[in-house]
């Protein structure tokens, strides 16, 4: 059932819910969360439709807060509440209000948002992108025991790890750390297996891939190790290496779905580890709402070494595309560029040459 209103207000809302609730023959509450999404019009679509598929594990009520703040200073200055209330049909047991707050309204969703919060129970807060600086001190994310960013779709994914750790309350996650849970269990079920020390580790994932970061920083801050990122063509993270005395331990995934998992003295296996979907992240991290003392310690750690593997990543770039120039052909009459950088016998050169156009730069300090 959906119930459109205009010119509304957070009362009659409440009114239209319990109407819907009634129509539909179910006047009891049996949902166990409010889960506010805060995003704008061109992306509310995808974000509503994982928090859907979410809630058919987590029966919630969900909040979407669009707001339009309008162009005009005439649309600024007025205030309008818009809302679509839907009960039933794909929103299964839960209910789903969808907000337009219109000009100055726009700056005060928490007022509006405030009545509609289900009586005693938790509250989850999700920005699927255009996050604030400081989630816990926004007016909406203070109303939250749990606040959801997105790093990856920021425009400078390290930047924003690196405002995350700066800004850390307990409550606040990101999904670009919910996306290595599936990594760090398989890590470390082998590591269980294999009981040897780890030396060093190589984390290998794509550039502005702020999963790769964190499990980088996971690693150096549970391992005491120095953690290395290689830069690969993707998708996301691609490989883990954990060197010990009796060879690496290797976690490998070159498609995005299938990885194959190598362990000194025990034969090579295949690993289910594919890419989740939005639906299945937000899912995961609706399943505990206690504070993540592992992100905040892994997010933390890293702080000063995400800047500079920053600075290495860019100076990466550039010496792979000065190697890309020097292996054109040359043309008619010219010389062929020598191969200095390339052979064999020209010390930390041929280094440079064979390997310095992916590699990124340490992720933790020796």
């Amino acid at each position: 059932m959906n119930i459109d209103l205009t010119d509304t207000t957070s009362g009659r809302i409440n009114a239209a819910l319990v109407r819907a609730r009634r129509a539909m023959g179910s006047p009891a509450v049996g949902m166990v969360l409010t889960l506010v999404i805060v995003t704008d019009e061109g992306s509310h679509y995808d974000a509503l439709k994982a928090a859907s598929d979410a809630s058919k594990e987590h029966p919630s009520r969900i909040l979407v807060v669009v707001r339009r703040p309008g162009r005009s200073p005439r649309d600024r200055a007025t205030a309008r509440l818009d809302a679509e209330v839907r009960v039933g049909g794909e929103t299964g047991t839960g209910e789903t209000v969808l907000l337009r707050l219109h000009g100055e309204l726009a700056n005060h969703a928490h007022s509006v948002v405030l009545p509609l919060l289900l009586p005693d129970a938790p509250v989850v807060v999700w920005w699927p992108a255009d996050a604030p600086e400081f989630p816990s001190k926004d007016p909406l994310g203070a109303l939250a025991q749990r606040r959801i960013t997105d790093a990856a779709e920021t425009e400078d994914p390290v930047a924003a790890l690196r405002q995350r750790a700066a800004t850390y309350a307990p409550g606040d996650t990101d999904l670009a750390w919910t996306r290595v849970t599936l990594w760090r269990s398989v890590l470390a079920a082998a590591l269980d297996q294999k009981q040897a020390r780890v030396n060093r580790a190589v984390v290998e994932g794509e550039e502005y891939n702020p999963s790769s970061e964190l499990l980088a920083l996971w690693l150096a801050d549970r391992l005491g190790v120095p953690v290395e990122r290689v830069l690969s063509e993707g998708p996301g993270i691609t490989a883990v290496r954990l060197a010990t005395a009796e060879g690496d331990i290797c976690l490998d995934r070159g498609d995005g779905s299938l990885a194959a998992l190598s362990v000194p003295g025990q034969p090579d296996r295949s690993v289910a580890l594919h890419r989740r979907s939005t639906a299945e992240l937000i899912a995961e991290e609706l399943r505990r709402l206690d504070p993540d003392e592992t992100y905040a310690q892994a997010v933390r750690f890293g702080i000063d070494r995400l800047g500079r593997a920053q600075v290495a990543e860019a100076e990466a770039a550039g010496a792979a595309k000065a190697e890309r120039a020097s292996g054109e052909e040359p043309a008619a009459g010219e010389e062929p560029a020598g191969d200095e950088e390339t052979g064999g016998d020209s010390g930390d050169g041929g280094d440079s040459g064979n390997g310095a156009g992916k590699r990124s730069g340490r992720a933790a300090a020796r």
